[in-house]
């Protein structure tokens, strides 16, 4: 029975992708590592916390001492890491952070990995999870592809780029079986509300200003969540090793269009005048070194693995918006800081 340690599994994407590992593979042992941080909550966890294949362990990929006993206790056949510190407004106010958790926890995870495999790398993989941003900024026109020169931005994708060289030199160097993606901006249910898209949901729920940086002519890719951890899914058992693959949703999206459909969308569900949450939008100072556009080109993906997004944009746009309606008591937590008091209910 194969051992797969998923990073950050208690995260926003990281959690969708444990509850996908454990129900699709119930012959695996599914190791859940994570720190409980701000935005790790094994709330989002719950309907799979007393699965016979799921473990948890609370560590710091900071730490590794703390590495070193998870991977001799489970002895993992793989590892998928996600675990990353990830809202660009907190690295241009701390960046150091972002170097500890996303470069020195990267390389603590590669030579935990390392260490215990040695030589014998066979049926092992590490899987690397890192974002689109270090690509820099696109214009008007172009996608980014596997073959995009890194020019990072902000410190938090200067520390993933830092993170994604030193998994591509431990192939090289050490020939450590890795894979490697880079995705766009997620979107989905359990979304921790720092981010756009949940930041503006619960706004326009509360009927508070919905802040947009700049012009709000800013441009992302926006891919369902649920996608995502599909496609992690077929590239850690598909994927060639030394490999890189690019996870876009094919969901352009300018900042001021997707908030002001997200008004239309929770006016509707909300029973208010057609417009009414749309008073709400205030224009804010431009956040530093804002990268203009960012737009995927997934095409490796689905030609050489067979993947493609499953939803579109307007379709998982009002999923969402249902979610966070309907779970409102988990965002009243979240928010609220109470969600940390579960680790020690559940855990002591």
């Amino acid at each position: 029975m194969p051992t797969i340690l998923i990073t950050g599994g208690a995260g926003f994407i990281g959690s969708h992708l444990v509850r996908r590992f454990v129900h699709h593979y119930p012959e695996y042992t599914i190791v859940n590592l994570d720190a409980l941080t701000y935005a790790g909550n094994l709330e989002n966890l719950r309907d799979v916390e007393h699965a016979p294949n799921y473990r948890f362990e609370r560590a710091d990929i900071r730490d590794p001492q703390a590495l070193a006993d998870v991977f001799n206790r489970f002895k993992p056949d793989g590892v998928i890491h996600l675990a990353a510190e990830s809202h660009v407004d907190r690295s241009i106010s701390n960046p150091i952070a972002f170097v500890e958790t996303n470069v020195l926890g990267t390389v603590n995870l590669l030579n935990a990995a390392r260490n215990l495999w040695g030589d014998d790398t066979s049926g092992k993989r590490f899987y690397h999870v890192s974002t689109d941003e270090v690509y820099g900024s696109l214009g008007e026109e172009g996608y980014f592809t596997e073959e995009t020169r890194y020019d990072p931005r902000s410190p938090y994708s200067a520390s993933k780029a830092a993170s994604d060289h030193f998994v591509r030199a431990y192939f090289h160097t050490f020939n450590l079986p890795v894979v490697l993606s880079n995705c766009s901006n997620n979107y989905g249910p359990y979304h921790f509300p720092e981010k756009l898209i949940p930041l503006m949901l619960k706004n326009i729920r509360d009927e508070k200003p919905l802040p947009v940086y700049g012009d709000g002519q800013y441009t992302r890719d926006w891919l369902w969540v649920k996608d995502h951890a599909s496609a992690i899914d077929t590239i850690f058992h598909k994927g060639r090793n030394g490999e890189t693959y690019n996870i876009g949703g094919n969901n352009e999206w300018k900042n001021i269009d997707l908030v002001e459909t997200l008004c239309d969308i929770m006016d509707e569900f909300l029973g208010r005048e057609p417009g009414a949450s749309r008073k709400l939008i205030t224009f804010v100072k431009d956040r530093p070194g804002h990268d203009r556009r960012y737009a995927i080109d997934a095409s490796k993906l689905k030609n050489e693995l067979g993947w493609q997004p499953s939803i579109h944009a307007e379709e998982g746009f009002r999923e969402t918006a249902k979610w966070y309606l309907e779970n409102e008591e988990w965002l009243l937590r979240v928010t609220s800081g109470e969600y940390q008091l579960y680790y020690a209910q559940q855990y002591g």
